[in-house]
């Protein structure tokens, strides 16, 4: 017998594929429950509609996001906004590396959840990309990057890395690894005071 909790885990890695490939509006119930070789109403018997296998999805991906953030955070030279900026890229790369279908669903399906559900995530989202404005504006601050909009800065650098998720593949030229290193690398120069 299948614990619930390992099914539950099955859907949500079945609709993540199905929702990164072809988008949450253009994937039904049936879709899911034919990936998965179950009947659709069998698939009831697990998630209570479509939106809640997404809300899953993406409440997830926040979680795993915000706790690499966390621990880039502690990691990293708190008094060095250059080694905090370059924490936090790295971090991120490596959530989405870890799952870049996942990934994907976050980034771009989030915003076909209810209107509570969208914005408790939108809260989570500014949350957290506050935190690469405010590691941005400490280094604008101590002379470490030159940018006259912080905010602007770090939607640059997120949405770089949110592009990820769309070619990233581990069997591909890059390792994780390799394309932190270039990534952080770019975000750094981008921002750097030397940089013309």
């Amino acid at each position: 017998m299948i614990e619930p909790g390992t099914r539950r885990r099955e859907i949500d890695e079945v609709a993540s594929e199905l929702f990164h490939a072809n988008g949450y509006a253009a994937t039904s119930v049936r879709d899911i429950a034919r990936a998965l070789d179950i009947q659709g109403a069998s698939l009831y018997a697990h998630v209570a509609s479509k939106e809640d296998v997404l809300w899953s999805i993406v409440d997830h991906a926040a979680t795993a996001f915000e706790h690499a953030a966390d621990a880039a955070t502690t990691e990293a030279d708190a008094a060095d906004p250059v080694d905090g900026l370059a924490a936090l890229v790295e971090a991120h790369v490596e959530v989405i590396t870890a799952d870049p279908e996942r990934s994907s669903v976050f980034v771009t399906e989030w915003r076909h959840l209810s209107p509570d559900r969208r914005a408790a995530i939108a809260r989570r989202r500014d949350a957290y990309e506050a935190r690469f404005r405010e590691t941005i504006a400490d280094g604008v601050a101590v002379g470490a990057f030159r940018a006259t909009d912080p905010a602007l800065a770090a939607t640059f650098v997120l949405t770089a890395l949110n592009g990820i998720a769309t070619w990233y593949r581990p069997d591909g030229r890059l390792s994780a690894d390799r394309i932190a290193d270039h990534y952080v690398d770019l975000a750094l120069r981008s921002l750097s005071e030397d940089h013309r």
